[in-house]
């Protein structure tokens, strides 16, 4: 099916000077950039226009925040002369209208490529060749080939499960966003800013939270006394945080499980969130064909954004340098105005801030304490 009046015509080959693979923040702002500049450009996805972002990830993941966060405002509302009578919450309700908030936000995006001038076409690309990208169904089906001047990957990451027995079992972060309700009990496995959002997400709506850390801090790569400032008001609040413990496996049915830590400690819970980290997806993509190069679980680029191959390119997470919304959009306007705009330019991936929305949220831009001394002493 088509999204935007634009069905899969099997066996017949359109050409393009862009073809972007996958219709997230990086892809989307190339290929509006580029049809701006007169380009004409297909982006081609298997799933809903917005990407990890805007789909299962930024927004959705902010309005679960904020509404986490009501807890706090209502408790302290009698400090500034709010009477505030008994107070309950409805995770399933909360739930069903992030869902449709995200519904509305896909329809607006898929609206904005259709008047930016840029052809939407749904199925799962792969490469045919360096030129050429075969679009796929579910199956593997090919329903169309498109040719192009230039090829954009633009696939981003999806979460990676830990190789423990019993894997299958726990959540990734996609899955919290489709669950119907948050049960009681929830084991979240990580230290990183997935995992410490959720932690606090969920222990804001009510949820009994256990994080296991394997190591003895949260937040690898931010500054070690803000990262324990976060520690320290998570378990004040109520976030059993367990450091220098790694699940071995988990065990049980769903709504009834177990996670066996290393140490042979069993944790009884109704969910394990594992937010062990996300790995670019380049599942499917058959870039042996294209003959593109990759490093690890990654698409080297180079500050062109160009891969091995002259005329293929790859923007974002895929590339697992610095893996930001901000940046991958960023990435991919320079693209476009570097080749179709007159306006070369490169992405600066120095002194990019970031940002974590725990409860207390951290933020920081340019070095840590630690990388500070590192480097200079």
């Amino acid at each position: 099916r088509a999204i935007a009046g634009h069905p899969p015509r099997s066996g017949m080959s359109e050409h393009f000077d862009l073809v972007v693979i996958g219709a997230g923040s990086g892809g989307l702002a190339a290929a509006k950039r580029a049809a701006s500049y007169g380009a004409r450009v297909a982006i081609v996805e298997g799933d809903r226009v917005g990407g990890a972002c805007v789909i299962r990830g930024c927004v959705p993941k902010k309005l679960m925040v904020y509404g986490s966060a009501m807890r706090h405002h209502l408790h302290d509302a009698a400090s500034y002369g709010w009477s505030v009578g008994a107070t309950s919450h409805n995770s399933a309700e909360l739930l069903q209208r992030v869902r449709a908030e995200v519904d509305r936000l896909n329809q607006l995006h898929i609206g904005f490529l259709e008047k930016a001038g840029v052809e939407l076409v749904q199925g799962w690309g792969r490469f045919a060749d360096a030129r050429s990208v075969s679009v796929v169904d579910r199956n593997g089906t090919e329903q169309q080939r498109l040719s192009a001047e230039r090829i954009l990957i633009a696939v981003g990451g999806r979460p990676h499960r830990p190789t423990i027995p019993g894997a299958e079992l726990g959540w990734v972060s996609d899955d919290l966003f489709n669950l119907e309700r948050f049960p009681e009990r929830v084991v979240v496995v990580g230290a990183g800013f997935i995992a410490c959002e959720f932690a606090c997400i969920l222990n804001g709506l009510g949820v009994s939270v256990t994080q296991l850390v394997r190591g003895d801090h949260l937040l690898r790569g931010f500054d070690l006394e803000a990262s324990r400032a976060v520690a320290e008001a998570m378990q004040a609040d109520g976030i059993d945080i367990r450091f220098a413990h790694s699940p071995a496996a988990i065990e049980g049915g769903p709504g009834d499980l177990k996670v066996i830590s290393q140490s042979g400690e069993r944790l009884p819970c109704n969910g394990v969130l594992l937010a062990t980290g996300r790995r670019p997806f380049l599942e499917g993509l058959n870039l042996e064909a294209a003959g593109v190069a990759i490093e690890g679980h990654r698409i080297p680029v180079d500050a062109e954004q160009r891969t091995n191959v002259a005329n293929v390119y790859a923007v974002g997470d895929v590339t697992d340098r610095i893996n930001l919304t901000p940046v991958a959009v960023d990435e991919g306007r320079a693209l476009a105005d570097t080749i179709w705009g007159g306006k070369p330019r490169q992405v600066d991936h120095h002194l990019v801030a970031s940002a974590v929305f725990s409860q207390p949220e951290l933020s920081s831009v340019g070095l840590t304490e630690e990388q500070a001394i590192e480097r200079y002493g």
